[in-house]
């Protein structure tokens, strides 16, 4: 599935992963490939991106909110305050502050 990550100064990513776990306001929950359509509102929490492999991600000064899991390389985290997520056709929208 296809993600981007969008806040109100820029696009902080933009690529395929495995899977997103969000912190939802009635509880975190995970996305996988082929997810049934959803919009939610999101809290303020941990944002888990599960990635095949990090050789094609260029993480720099704009992306730098994203920080590699310390115990596995292939999950990258974001803490967000709030937010929106929205996928559909396999392609997650994910709106944060």
């Amino acid at each position: 599935m296809f993600l981007e990550i969008v806040t109100p100064e820029a696009i902080l990513f933009s690529s395929d992963i495995d899977s997103i776990s969000v912190p939802g306001i009635n509880g975190d929950f995970q996305m996988l490939n082929n997810h049934a359509a959803i919009v939610s509102v999101l809290k303020k929490g941990t944002v888990g991106i599960h990635v095949h492999t990090q050789q094609h991600l260029e993480l720099n000064e704009l992306n730098a909110q994203l920080v590699p899991h310390a115990d596995d390389a292939k999950i990258l985290t974001l803490q967000i305050n709030s937010g929106t997520i929205e996928m559909k056709n396999n392609k997650v929208i994910l709106l944060v502050e």
